[in-house]
């Protein structure tokens, strides 16, 4: 019996449930970084949420934290699923963007020794925002969240910066405005791995909060670069790049050209809400949760254009 019963907690624990050391689940997509996929969906009081791409790098000295999730639980279960992967200690949290879903599980890895690092604007986004998002949090996702859960950026990167986590180098770029005005990326040259978080999602609608001719730049930039992995925020990892990377730039590249013929014809944003892009609902999930909001955006943006 005895046996039986240390046999099951074992199996309790591979599994990752044993009360509150639950070990989320990740996949090593390249030597060293692993990733947990998470589900295509709008965050909600079921999902909490959990619904983006995190995970972390592992270095000969210590590791690096990519994204922490959509609610404390999540960074807590992202933090034991390092334990049990590793025994180097984290030394750095870097936070792709502002969104929720990517940085409330910040918490759980607010401790001495962790340097947080994002993009030169991304501390000030967090403040604009950090109100709402804790003021929301309980009605939308479920969660409880204090000014605690919002934590910014030790470390800024203005342009670019090398991050050293012994015998493995990572290039952090600063993305103009496009997703948001606080795009990171991280480039692993060991593996030849970039991780873009939100400048790109397959599966998953492409949501605009910040320029969508910005992000158009960036895409251009960066399709023409071979990489051999690439981790999106929201989707599958992809392999094929750049040719993964085409129907997000289909989808984007139609909306601006179809909003400025429309501009062009003297019309406004209700005509434009109810006209442009649908040819594309089709190929994205979520696309009527977010396409529409993704036309007004464009069209404040391009409606001013010289």
């Amino acid at each position: 019996m005895i046996m039986r019963f240390v046999m099951a907690v074992l199996g309790l624990l591979i599994a990752g449930q044993v009360g509150a050391a639950t070990v989320l689940s990740v996949s090593q997509v390249a030597p060293g970084i692993y990733v947990h996929t998470g589900t295509p969906e709008l965050p909600d009081k079921n999902n909490h949420g959990a619904i983006a791409n995190i995970g972390f790098i592992v270095g000969n000295r210590c590791v690096a934290v990519i994204d922490t999730g959509g609610n404390p639980e999540q960074g807590l279960a992202l933090k034991n699923a390092i334990k049990h992967t590793t025994d180097k200690p984290v030394c750095y949290v870097i936070n792709t963007h502002v969104h929720p879903d990517h940085i409330y599980g910040n918490l759980a890895f607010k401790e001495p020794g962790v340097k947080f690092i994002g993009h030169e604007k991304l501390a000030r986004a967090m403040s604009t925002r950090g109100s709402y998002y804790i003021d929301k949090a309980a009605d939308q996702l479920g969660i409880s969240l204090t000014a605690e859960n919002i934590i910014p950026p030790d470390i800024d990167v203005k342009n670019q910066m090398d991050l050293d986590l012994g015998g493995r180098i990572l290039k952090l770029t600063a993305h103009r405005t496009a997703h948001t005005d606080n795009d990171l990326s991280v480039y692993d040259p060991q593996t030849d791995t970039i991780w873009l978080a939100d400048l790109l999602f397959t599966e998953h609608l492409p949501v605009i909060d910040g320029s969508l001719k910005g992000w158009l730049a960036e895409l251009e930039k960066l399709e023409g670069h071979a990489y051999k992995v690439v981790i999106p925020g929201h989707g599958a990892v992809v392999t094929d790049w750049p040719k993964s990377l085409q129907p997000e730039k289909t989808y984007l590249l139609k909306l601006q050209t179809e909003i400025r013929a429309l501009i062009k014809q003297g019309k406004f944003l209700e005509q434009a809400v109810d006209s442009v892009g649908y040819t594309e609902r089709a190929h994205w999930r979520l696309f009527d949760e977010f396409h529409k909001r993704n036309v007004t955006t464009a069209f404040a943006e391009l409606e001013w254009e010289e």
